[in-house]
């Protein structure tokens, strides 16, 4: 399976496409359920799979955080942005930091894996790096029950000159299995000529009883918070479980 351009050598174009500041009304609800669970303080926190680091960018300046992903160009985007935090290049199935926390965070990043083996090893990648009681908040980007076949979606994104138009395409070509088909098909200018691409990811597609269900079997109180921040007025859910 090819591995998807945009977090590797098209990284770049990432913080055009998804820039922080569109992070701020998810950031909000990431952080009332921190402060809501484990009080006022600076809590240590680490995010697995943090991408280029736009969620963290707003949660870095109230926590102590570290920061794992598998891919060494979406960590260095999220370094610049957030230089005050540790960042790891690891796999968020396999990765063991060396040290414990007052909560994991695995935002959309959590939507690649692709079984529910790939779901049992992260979830106990998250209690290995845990406290007693500690928490764990996921965000996959869509659940069987919020995925209806097909999503299609366009828009133009622009920053310091660059304009990318973005074709966005989600589908299920085997409802029988877990997985899910995303094209991405960018159409920009680079070094006076236009190009287009199509980059292609597949994510996992598993039922919030899946989700909840696994996560109690690696002891973790679960539960699904409402999340309504997407654009399409689909419900969304954060998993949200404290570690027994």
């Amino acid at each position: 399976m090819q591995r998807p351009r945009l977090y590797y050598d098209l990284a770049y174009l990432w913080p055009i496409l998804d820039p922080p500041e569109d992070f701020i009304e998810e950031a909000g609800f990431w952080k009332a359920v921190l402060s809501n669970k484990l009080g006022a303080g600076i809590h240590p926190i680490l995010e697995l799979g943090v991408g280029g680091g736009h969620l963290l960018s707003h949660l870095a300046s109230e926590f102590e955080a570290t920061a794992v992903d598998i891919s060494p160009q979406m960590i260095s985007l999220s370094r610049k942005l957030n230089p005050q935090v540790e960042h790891i290049v690891g796999d968020m199935r396999s990765v063991r930091v060396g040290r414990r926390y007052k909560a994991v965070l695995i935002h959309d990043a959590v939507s690649y894996l692709l079984s529910e083996t790939d779901i049992s090893k992260t979830l106990e990648t998250a209690a290995a790096h845990l406290c007693n009681g500690g928490l764990l908040i996921m965000c996959p980007d869509w659940y069987r029950e919020t995925f209806h076949g097909i999503y299609e979606t366009d828009r133009i994104s622009m920053k310091d000159g660059t304009s990318i138009f973005l074709e966005q395409r989600v589908s299920d070509e085997d409802p029988q299995d877990t997985l899910i088909e995303t094209s991405f098909k960018l159409t920009f200018g680079e070094n006076g000529h236009q190009q287009t691409i199509e980059d292609i990811h597949v994510t996992g597609l598993f039922s919030l009883e899946t989700w909840l269900t696994l996560m109690g079997k690696m002891n973790f109180d679960a539960e699904a918070l409402p999340y309504p921040v997407y654009d399409d007025n689909e419900p969304g859910y954060l998993l949200v479980g404290s570690l027994r």
